[in-house]
C-alpha cells in the first residue's frame, strides 16, 4: 500500500510489537554509523513482528510510523512515495515529528528526474521515447525534492536517491550519461547528502566507469548500491568503484530490493501479506552485510534498506542482517 493514500479520519495510532531482549542485543552489534530501515512501512502482515496486532494499511501508513520507529532494529525508513510525485515540506515534518533523533529517512526523487522515458515505468518497456520534462533537471530536482526534504526533515534527512530505472539505450548514448549526471549533480544545493543507484551493469564498467567516478565526484555524491537482478552484486560493486569513491562520498545507501528469482509483482503476489521468510538469501545478505560493515568501518553513514520482495519479509530479513554482524562472519575486506 503506497504512502499516499488517502486516510482514514480517526484512526487510532499502532501501537508497537513486544520486542524480545535478544532483538535488543542484536541491534547493539549493528556497525556504528549503519541505519536498518525497510521501503515504507504500511504493511499489516508485520504485526506481531512490527506492529502490536494487525492494522488496515491505510491506519498504518497514516499512523504506523511511530511505532515502527520503537523496533530496536529499525533506525531508517525509504520514503518510496515520492518517486511517484513530490511532498510538501510540512508531510516531511510530520514524519520527522514521529521518529527519535537519530533516526534517518531515505527519500526518493521524483521519478520524471531520472527517466527519460516521462515518468516511472517498468525497465523492459520497449516503447520508451524520448526524455522527460524534467529529466536530470537541477532547477525542477530544487524546487521538488530537495528543498521540501531539507526543510521538512532537517538532521533526520539521511540521503536523497535519484534512482534510475534500467535504460535500454544504444552504447553510444548510455556512455554519455554519466557527462550529463556530473553537469546536474554540480548544479544542485551544497552540502545535502546525495546518491545514486543506476540499474545498468555497462556503467560501471569499462571508459564509463571513470566517467562514472567523475560525476560523483564532481556532485560529492554517493553511489547507491543495490540487490537487483538488473545488477551484478553489491560486492562487485564495491569491487568497480574502488576505495577512494567508497570513502570519497557522503551517506551511502544499500538498498536490497529483489530476490534474484523473482519479479516485483509475482514477489509481491507470492509473498504477501510479508510475515515470513518466504525465500531466504543467504549470498546476498552476507554481501549486504559486509559492504555495510566496510562502508561504517570508513567513517561513513550507511543507509541498508531492505523491501519485503528480498526474502519475503523485510523486518526479518534485517534481523538476519543484525545476526550476521553479531556472529562475526562477514569481512571488512
Amino acid at each position: 500500500m503506497a504512502q499516499g493514500e488517502l486516510f482514514p479520519v480517526g484512526a487510532a495510532p499502532a501501537r508497537n510489537a513486544s520486542v524480545h531482549a535478544d532483538l535488543q542485543a542484536l541491534s547493539r552489534n549493528i556497525p556504528v554509523g549503519v541505519h536498518c530501515g525497510t521501503s515504507s512501512w504500511s504493511f499489516p502482515g508485520w504485526a506481531g513482528v512490527v506492529y502490536e496486532a494487525q492494522e488496515r494499511a491505510t491506519n498504518l501508513a497514516r499512523h504506523g510510523l511511530r511505532a515502527y520507529a520503537q523496533h530496536p532494529l529499525l533506525t531508517a525508513v525509504g520514503i518510496d512515495r515520492t518517486y511517484y510525485g513530490p511532498i510538501p515540506a510540512r508531510t516531511f515534518a510530520e514524519y520527522a515529528d514521529q521518529v527519535p533523533d537519530d533516526f534517518r529517512f531515505l527519500v526518493k526523487a521524483h521519478s520524471t528526474i531520472v527517466s527519460p522515458f516521462g515518468g516511472a515505468r517498468t525497465g523492459g518497456d520497449s516503447r520508451w521515447r524520448g526524455s522527460a520534462e524534467h529529466f536530470l533537471d537541477p532547477v525542477y530536482a530544487e524546487r521538488a525534492v530537495v528543498e521540501p526534504a531539507v526543510e521538512g526533515l532537517a538532521e533526520k534527512l539521511g540521503v536523497i536517491l535519484f534512482q534510475f530505472p534500467p535504460l535500454r539505450w544504444p552504447e553510444r548514448r548510455l556512455a554519455a550519461l554519466p557527462e550529463a549526471l556530473g553537469e546536474f549533480l554540480l548544479a544542485l544545493p551544497k552540502g545535502v547528502p546525495y546518491a545514486v543507484e543506476v540499474r545498468n551493469r555497462a556503467l560501471l564498467a569499462g571508459a564509463s566507469l571513470a566517467a562514472y567516478r567523475d560525476a560523483l565526484a564532481a556532485g560529492g555524491a554517493a553511489h547507491g548500491f543495490v540487490v537487483h537482478p538488473e545488477m551484478p552484486g553489491v560486492l562487485w560493486q564495491a569491487e568497480q568503484l574502488g576505495e577512494a569513491v567508497l570513502a570519497g562520498a557522503g551517506t551511502t545507501p544499500v538498498r536490497w530490493m529483489l530476490h534474484p528469482s523473482q519479479e516485483y509483482q509475482a514477489a509481491r503476489d507470492a509473498w504477501a501479506p510479508f510475515s515470513q521468510l518466504a525465500a531466504p538469501d543467504p549470498r546476498n545478505r552476507s554481501e549486504v552485510a559486509t559492504v555495510a560493515r566496510r562502508l561504517a568501518s570508513m567513517g561513513k553513514r550507511v543507509l541498508v534498506i531492505v523491501n519485503n520482495k528480498a526474502e519475503g519479509s523485510a523486518p526479518l530479513s534485517i534481523e538476519g542482517l543484525a545476526r550476521e554482524w553479531s556472529r562475526g562472519t562477514v569481512s571488512a575486506d
